[in-house]
């Protein structure tokens, strides 16, 4: 059995000001507060939700 690839993501701009989609996609993600830095499981889904709010994030592979 293969380890699932992981991106660590880190939320660096605050969401104050963004919009409500943006806010769920940051939450979804399983970030709270800036400088939370959390490891997802690389998948497109949540491709899609970094890629939607990258302008608030730092990611690492």
């Amino acid at each position: 059995m293969s380890e699932q690839k992981k991106i660590r993501v880190t939320l660096v701009k605050s969401l104050i000001g963004t919009k409500a989609p943006h806010r769920a996609c940051v939450r979804g993600l399983g970030l709270r507060r800036l400088n939370h830095t959390v490891e997802v499981v690389d998948t497109p889904e949540n491709r899609g939700m970094i890629t939607r709010v990258a302008y608030l994030l730092k990611c690492e592979a």
